[in-house]
């Protein structure tokens, strides 16, 4: 092929799509989306967000979850490839933040060996996002001076090596990502290492969609609420003394934003 022949290549946007309700998505990840011919996008991405895709774009689910890779993301970073090449927009559209747990810089890493032009949109991240909903703040004075992320998934089979003397810290809010698979274990971890059974722990369930729900108990028994509560899907937790507030400060009604929405009477 001519070389002047070869379609120009549209820069890859990797855009965050947020936790789930659709208005909390970017101005600019939407333009993005809006302008896209193919979006390839990830297991955590809402069904309300999905439809926001133009009508004649295409889709390719490349969804993972714990144990059950739908697409390895060695096959996501050639496919990203593959479809920039092609000379078509590409919108990589991926839950919460792309930089955030979210292995968009082992994308980003992979177009840059590859001479694709990429570009990064951030998006709101689940852990500002679904603790406003559920009413927990990340700081507050007297509670917590600072703030933890942590991953409870295993990159590899195996146990979690982590800093448990370091998380343990009473004064520090600990937000963990994927951590429903291996609750039990993180529970048991932080109080073995000194953090009080008594500390205020909750499990965010599908944070900012209309089916959210919110577990909170102490972290001694937060486990067994969460397997009572029969929780499936996208879930966070959040371990800390900001979570005494939630009772306090849960403003979030699903029902009422869906009427709200419906009417056209919301924001």
């Amino acid at each position: 092929m001519n070389r002047n022949s070869r379609p120009a290549i549209t820069p890859v946007a990797i855009v965050g799509a947020g936790p789930g309700d659709p208005d909390l998505m970017t101005v600019k990840g939407l333009r993005r989306l809006m302008g896209a011919d193919v979006v390839v996008y990830d297991k955590l991405v809402s069904d309300q967000i999905l439809d926001l895709i133009p009508t004649g774009a295409s889709r390719i689910f490349a969804g993972k979850q714990a144990r059950n890779h739908h697409m390895p993301q060695e096959d996501i970073n050639s496919l990203l490839v593959r479809l920039a090449r092609s000379g078509r927009r590409v919108v990589r559209l991926k839950g919460g933040d792309p930089f955030v747990f979210g292995r968009g810089g082992e994308e980003a890493l992979h177009l840059a060996a590859e001479n694709i032009p990429f570009e990064i949109v951030p998006g709101i991240t689940s852990s500002a996002a679904c603790t406003a909903y559920a009413g927990i703040p990340l700081t507050h004075r007297g509670l917590a001076h600072s703030v933890r992320f942590i991953t409870g998934h295993l990159a590899k089979e195996g146990s979690l090596d982590l800093d448990w003397d370091g998380l343990a810290d009473p004064e520090t809010t600990l937000v963990v990502y994927m951590g429903l698979t291996n609750l039990e274990t993180i529970c048991d971890q932080l109080i073995r290492h000194g953090l009080s059974p008594e500390t205020p722990a909750a499990a965010i369930n599908q944070g900012t969609r209309p089916d959210q729900r919110t577990v909170q108990a102490p972290l001694s028994g937060l486990a067994a609420a969460v397997e009572a509560a029969d929780l499936v899907g996208a879930t966070l937790l959040v371990i800390g003394k900001v979570v005494s507030l939630a009772p306090e400060l849960d403003w979030f009604l699903p029902e009422q934003v869906d009427i709200d929405d419906e009417t056209g009477s919301g924001d």
